[in-house]
């Protein structure tokens, strides 16, 4: 432990000089290893924003890796009031006449109408409610034996298949009304009872057998006429009758076909490439700051010279340039469509060779980018193996890390350098101290005797 002490003896500053001296020693290594600790930080930071460019790029490499989403097709409908359309990947180019003949609908059955109303007693026992085979229990005791009581059991009812009740209260009384949450023909509700007082026989129905409900909607298939052919579902979700397409059921419209146009939307494949594009000079020109060089203020990136952006950078411009195999002439390198290296190493469009590209051979320029060995999936891969936890960027964030390490080591040594110096510059000036001090008392000594003697004479 330091022992501070500031000269009082002879007047010496020592803790002053001291904490000079050790300073000046202690400077020199010091700013080499904040220097370094400092170049170290700012290659972490600047190979976390590499990494973050890479990655967005690669999340919009998407659109334009899978073949499928590089022909995207559209669906037109004539009328859209009648249904919507959507088409797939594996629809194929076509016009249709569609016609909604009937739509998908859920029963819904009325009871009896109840002059007492909601509170009006029907019985207690058991509600058996089914519905395409699928059937639930619902006890009905005393406490729920009301009109009311018995909507709310069924609502309730563990297991309910997918039957709502509710009631409707008119002029002539209350009414249970179920609807089921299935469409389709094959959805009829039926109802039976048993046990309890017998009251909930009147809520029986079994079709075809007479009961006491009303239909107020009966179950049906949807019907719909494609190409003059019958196709029929039990919901109005329309799924496979044409390859690839969709259509979802809105509105009946008999004898009144409507039209269904399927396209290749090559529009929005366009707007894929220039995405791609933009992307990629938007990495480029981050790749370029990080490795930049400004001879006139002689400031450089922090990653200037780094072998993992040299390396990574070179591979992906390599992928932009390549020649694709097995491909039609004309379509093997992004420069046939037009799309050109600029540079600076970003990519310029040219938009009338694109569009005349894309016109010839839409096949074509997809699998360019994203059949087997195309540019877009390459990229994506090469990516992939960089970020890697066995990759490049993986060992270049371990050997930043030992090295910040190393650094708080060094400074931990330093210091205890430090306190071996400043303790023995303290020895060294507390002995100063005390010498000048004697010296001093010395001094005194001799003027006092010589201040006598003068004034003995």
């Amino acid at each position: 432990m330091a022992i501070a002490a500031s000269g009082l003896g002879s007047g010496l500053d020592v803790n002053s000089l001291v904490n000079q001296l050790v300073a000046a020693e202690r400077a020199p290594a010091a700013q080499r290893i904040a220097r370094r600790e400092s170049t170290l930080n700012a290659q972490v930071s600047a190979m976390a924003t590499l990494k973050g460019a890479l990655s967005a790029f690669r999340t919009a490499l998407d659109p334009v890796s899978n073949a499928a989403t590089m022909q995207p097709r559209q669906a037109k409908v004539g009328n859209d009031a009648l249904f919507t359309a959507s088409a797939g990947a594996t629809a194929v180019a076509g016009s249709y006449t569609v016609e909604v003949v009937r739509i998908a609908k859920a029963e819904q059955l009325a009871s009896q109408a109840f002059a007492g109303g909601s509170t009006t007693t029907v019985g207690t026992g058991t509600l058996t409610l089914s519905l395409a085979g699928e059937s639930f229990d619902v006890a009905i005791d005393a406490e729920h034996a009301t009109l009311a009581g018995i909507r709310d059991a069924i609502n309730a009812a563990a297991g309910n298949t997918g039957i709502q009740a509710a009631l409707i209260t008119a002029d002539d009384g209350a009414r249970l009304v179920l609807t089921s949450a299935r469409t389709g023909a094959a959805n009829e509700i039926t109802v039976s009872q048993a046990g309890g007082d017998g009251g909930l026989a009147v809520l029986a129905h079994a079709p075809p057998a007479a009961s006491t409900w009303t239909t107020l909607r009966p179950a049906a298939d949807a019907l719909v006429r494609i190409a003059g052919f019958d196709v029929t579902s039990a919901t109005n979700a329309i799924d496979g009758a044409i390859d690839g397409v969709t259509l979802q059921l809105k509105a009946e419209s008999p004898g009144a076909p409507t039209t269904l146009d399927v396209t290749v939307d090559t529009n929005a494949t366009l707007e894929r490439i220039r995405k791609f594009v933009t992307e990629w000079n938007t990495l480029s020109s981050k790749l370029a700051g990080l490795r930049s060089y400004d001879a006139a203020t002689g400031v450089a990136g922090p990653l200037l010279g780094d072998a993992v952006l040299r390396g990574i950078e070179s591979r992906l411009r390599g992928l932009l340039t390549q020649s694709v195999p097995d491909l039609p002439a004309g379509y093997r390198m992004l420069v046939d469509l037009g799309i050109t290296t600029q540079n600076d190493g970003t990519l310029e469009i040219d938009e009338s060779k694109l569009g005349a590209a894309l016109a010839a051979d839409l096949g074509g320029v997809a699998r360019l980018f994203a059949g087997e060995g195309g540019i877009a999936s390459s990229i994506d891969a090469a990516i992939d193996d960089a970020l890697d936890a066995g990759g490049s960027f993986a060992t270049r964030d371990a050997v930043l890390q030992r090295g910040l390490k190393d650094t708080k080591a060094a400074t931990e040594t330093l210091d205890l350098r430090m306190a071996v110096v400043e303790a023995r510059y303290r020895r060294q000036f507390i002995a100063l101290d005390s010498l000048l001090t004697q010296m001093q008392s010395t001094a005194s000594y001799l003027t006092q005797q010589l201040g006598k003697g003068v004034g003995g004479g």
